[in-house]
């Protein structure tokens, strides 16, 4: 103890003796320096008691907005519970009729279904018998139907293969009198419009001839009465230019009408029909063709 006090004596009296030796300048030199980092630690203090009351203010906000939220949740799960409860109760009761209906049903059922699957078959049965017989009829009328056609067109072509020959033949007579008759009055002027005429019409025959089926009774005597005439022409003079199914080029002379024909290639030019042939008479056309010519597309 006497030791701490004879310490504390010596202190003083060195702090004492020190205190002496400082002036006022150097006082204030170590003091201001202290004043201003006081007044700035005061500063900061206070913006931070400032901020802390913002946060107390939202913290507190927070906190009811929490209180309400919990109040509000705790209403709605009442509500859930409660609806919960009435929607149990609805749905057995709406279970409970609906079984008894399903019962009232089923027990409708086994009485009837026996019945209706029984009438169901009848009339699949019946459905099929009654196809089976309007198929058979129908494949019998449209085969008797086919044949009439068949014996018809055949019929017909006969027809007018007869009628083709006689005038052939009746063309053939007029042209070898034409040449009897040019003979006897070789000055005479000379009249192509029979010749014409008779070679628009045995060109007719000439394409008929190309489409009819060969096997077509009196086929073969139409095709030696036709080439008789084309003879005959060739014998008067006159030639007829052999144009069907030859190949056609927008640079003929000819007046020609296409149409489309799908079984040709893109580009191709066929003359399917003629209208009115090309005819020379001494090598000198004397009537120009009338053709239909069909093209690829």
């Amino acid at each position: 103890m006497k030791r701490q006090i004879t310490f504390a004596i010596l202190l003083f009296s060195s702090l004492g003796i020190f205190a002496q030796e400082l002036t006022k300048e150097d006082l204030d030199k170590e003091i201001k320096p202290l004043t201003q980092k006081v007044n700035s630690l005061q500063s900061e203090n206070s913006k931070l008691k400032s901020e802390i009351g913002t946060l107390n203010t939202k913290l507190s906000n927070a906190n009811k907005s929490i209180d309400s939220l919990r109040i509000k949740t705790q209403d709605n799960s009442n509500v859930i519970t409660q609806t919960a409860n009435q929607l149990g109760i609805q749905i057995k009761e709406t279970g409970d009729k609906n079984e008894g209906k399903i019962t009232e049903v089923s027990e409708s059922l086994s009485k009837n279904s026996l019945y209706g699957i029984i009438g169901v078959l009848s009339a699949i049965l019946l459905s099929g018998i009654l196809y089976l017989i309007l198929s058979k009829k129908q494949k019998t009328d449209k085969s008797e139907v086919e044949t009439q056609l068949t014996n018809a067109k055949k019929s017909i072509e006969e027809e007018q293969v007869q009628i083709n020959t006689k005038l052939a033949e009746l063309y053939n007579g007029q042209m070898e009198l034409l040449k009897q008759e040019r003979k006897a009055n070789p000055t005479s002027e000379i009249d192509h419009s029979l010749a014409l005429k008779v070679a628009d019409e045995i060109v007719k025959m000439q394409m008929n001839l190309v489409h009819m089926d060969n096997k077509v009774r009196g086929h073969k005597q139409l095709t030696i009465a036709v080439t008789n005439v084309f003879d005959n022409f060739k014998a008067n003079g006159y030639e007829i230019v052999d144009l069907l199914n030859k190949p056609y080029n927008d640079g003929m002379n000819m007046d020609a009408s296409k149409e489309p024909d799908l079984t040709l290639n893109d580009g191709e030019q066929i003359i399917r029909r003629i209208i009115k042939p090309e005819i020379h008479y001494n090598n000198k056309m004397i009537q120009k063709a009338q053709v239909i010519v069909a093209y690829g597309e």
